[in-house]
């Protein structure tokens, strides 16, 4: 694949350490420097890095000459002006979920890297696993015939639980479906195809939460995005999906997802995991299937990888960011259609990504 693709990392907090932990081990990505709103966090990461990085400011890391693309892994609300910033520098992008708060902004981005001639890439890479991607060869090869409908649920009492800083969970940009949603629908668009109509419905039990672990436990914030949502969707080919996603629910013994057909039904794993069993029901009995698709002991910023070797191919990468943008797009539209009391078409479309093979 030639030289590997150097990367320079913005924002250096809790989700960062299972990248350094993917990239440490990846031999197409090189870390080269690292910034984060608090210097000691980022010099921090730098030295982990075991000196092959060092820490920079912002403004100093998009316009390096050794870095490449610009792994963004900020808050939400920060997603779309900092990809802005990289691609302006002359950097692609990759960054974490969701791709940005809003359509304009989305749109904005995907406009930039067009213009530039850029790559953007966005999380989640976890559907390039051998779960999702076993799951959805067993799919393209008919064992479950016609795919009709499918089932999504993602509950959890709530990230106050232990994150020590959750906040931004519950201000606009986050809320179950904006912070989960992204690992549910673009495992739904690998398995079944772009989704083309929602119907939705909200709610929001609680107008306060209180941060459960660390040094703030006990300090109370307000709620101000809706934390149980549920909807169905229509794909491209006609199957259904209903989807449940919540930060309302103790407990549940709900599958992830199934994925049922005119000839059977599919147990696929969690898709916020890179691998898990995925289980085949025909002939009155459900069997395990071997792994045959997708990356192999993956971790996040396998997505990076894939990015540097399609660039390196002159092929589309798979977490592209017209997958992201389509996925915000099915969000924002099932969650306007949860305050308007009607479906709503979705207007955006994406190629269905090519399978890991």
């Amino acid at each position: 694949m030639g030289e590997p693709m150097r990367v320079g990392l913005v924002g250096a907090g809790k989700i960062s350490g299972a990248y350094l932990d993917t990239l440490s081990r990846l031999d197409g990505v090189r870390l080269t420097a690292v910034t984060d709103l608090d210097p000691a966090r980022a010099a921090a990461v730098a030295e982990r890095a075991g000196g092959a990085a060092v820490a920079a400011s912002a403004a100093d890391l998009v316009a390096r000459d050794d870095v490449d693309t610009v792994l963004n892994l900020t808050v939400p609300s920060a997603h779309a002006p900092v990809a802005l910033a990289a691609l302006s520098a002359g950097k692609h992008v990759y960054g974490e979920k969701p791709l940005a708060t809003t359509r304009e902004e989305a749109t904005a981005v995907l406009g930039a890297a067009r213009a530039a001639g850029l790559r953007v890439a966005c999380a989640p890479d976890t559907v390039l696993g051998t779960g999702t991607q076993t799951a959805r060869a067993a799919v393209d090869e008919g064992l479950i015939g016609a795919p009709v409908a499918a089932t999504a649920f993602m509950t959890t009492p709530g990230h106050e639980a232990w994150h020590p800083d959750p906040e931004f969970y519950y201000r606009p940009g986050g809320g179950p479906l904006l912070d989960m949603g992204p690992y549910y629908l673009s495992a739904l668009v690998h398995l079944l195809g772009p989704v083309v109509r929602v119907t939705g419905a909200t709610a929001r039990p609680r107008s306060e939460r209180a941060v459960g672990s660390g040094p703030r436990a006990g300090t109370v914030f307000p709620v101000t995005v809706d934390t149980h949502v549920t909807g169905v969707l229509e794909h491209t080919g006609g199957a259904l999906t209903t989807l449940v996603m919540s930060f309302d629910v103790h407990a549940a013994r709900l599958p992830r997802i199934e994925v049922h057909g005119t000839e059977g039904s599919l147990s696929v794993p969690d898709p916020n995991r890179f691998d898990g069993s995925v289980e085949l029901f025909r002939d009155g009995e459900w069997s395990p299937q071997p792994v045959t698709a997708g990356y192999r002991d993956a971790g996040r910023g396998t997505g990076l990888l894939d990015l540097a070797a399609a660039l390196a191919d002159g092929r589309p990468h798979r977490a592209s960011a017209q997958l992201a943008a389509h996925v915000l797009d099915v969000m924002l539209t099932l969650l306007d259609a949860a305050r308007q009391g009607r479906s709503l078409p979705v207007f955006s479309i994406c190629e269905r990504p090519a399978p890991v093979i």
